[in-house]
């Protein structure tokens, strides 16, 4: 059940090693909605924004995701204003690699100058000397994979980025990359109702990545009332949101969900996702519904 007190839920979920070295509990939050309709602007309620990343990193919450392309960098510059100076023990994680030319328009542009020129962008608007985990938003078709990876190996180099990630990828893809540079994470589409990267997931957990399933609250059959997982819902008081991640968090020893909304309470919902353990019988029943 859902009813232990704690005021720092999320590291109940436990933690990994992003990278070999940075420790993060292993439930984030994903900054995408803190902008405007299309992921474009400003959001609706800026200060509102503020009250939720503040709110998560008091519930435990020290993995925080965002990117250039939200707003464009309307995100990073909202978690500046809200937690910096930043506590020593959160990871901002960005990335670059999707151009934003309007609203709902995203397009792949993955030149190494054009790379280069985001992250130095992200530092300036995030405030950090460095950052922690820079992903590679899309792989840019039109560009060779080496060359993308290269320079984000050549700005680790430099001290500029601590860890390289990608987004979206295939295992071959991630391979490809890792004989460029180290690889510390995978960020795909992936959750209860859509498990197409489960091969992914599976050779991130063999090789120690971290592997960061965006869209993480898709439900399935839990959100259908009269089914016969209520028993589960019952059971600890949950609503299906919770059991979703719950099931995400109990999948693998890799995953990382980054839940985002831009409501107090519905992050509350959410990190306290992190308290519910699933029994062997009740993650069948919940991996049959998705």
């Amino acid at each position: 059940m859902i009813t232990e007190p704690t005021t720092r839920p999320a590291e109940a979920a436990g933690s990994l090693l992003l990278g070999g070295d940075l420790k993060v509990n292993r439930i984030g939050y994903g900054s995408m909605g803190l902008t405007g309709p299309g992921i474009w602007g400003e959001p609706a309620d800026p200060e509102g924004a503020v009250r939720v990343l503040r709110r998560a990193v008091e519930l435990g919450v020290n993995f925080i995701d965002t990117a250039d392309s939200y707003g464009p960098f309307t995100s990073e510059l909202i978690i500046r204003k809200a937690l910096h100076p930043y506590v020593d023990e959160l990871v901002i994680a960005t990335k670059a690699g999707l151009s934003r030319p309007g609203p709902n328009d995203w397009r792949p542009l993955g030149r190494p100058e054009y790379l280069r020129q985001q992250a130095e962008l992200s530092l300036r608007h995030l405030g950090l000397e460095r950052i922690d985990l820079f992903q590679l938003h899309r792989i840019d078709p039109a560009v060779p994979l080496e060359d993308q990876v290269g320079e984000l190996a050549l700005l680790q180099q430099e001290g500029k980025i601590r860890h390289i990630g990608l987004s979206e990828v295939t295992v071959e893809e991630v391979e490809q990359a890792r004989a460029v540079a180290p690889i510390a994470s995978i960020q795909n589409l992936y959750n209860l109702a859509d498990r197409k990267y489960e091969e992914v997931l599976r050779y991130a957990e063999r090789e120690g990545l971290a592997f960061i399933p965006w869209f993480p609250i898709a439900m399935g059959q839990l959100a259908q009332p009269g089914t016969r997982l209520a028993s589960v819902q019952v059971a600890h008081e949950a609503t299906p949101p919770q059991l979703a991640l719950a099931w995400l968090l109990r999948h693998s020893p890799a995953t990382l969900p980054i839940p985002g909304t831009t409501s107090v309470a519905h992050l509350e919902e959410n990190v306290a996702s992190a308290l519910l353990q699933l029994s062997d019988e009740e993650y069948a029943a919940v991996t049959e519904a998705g």
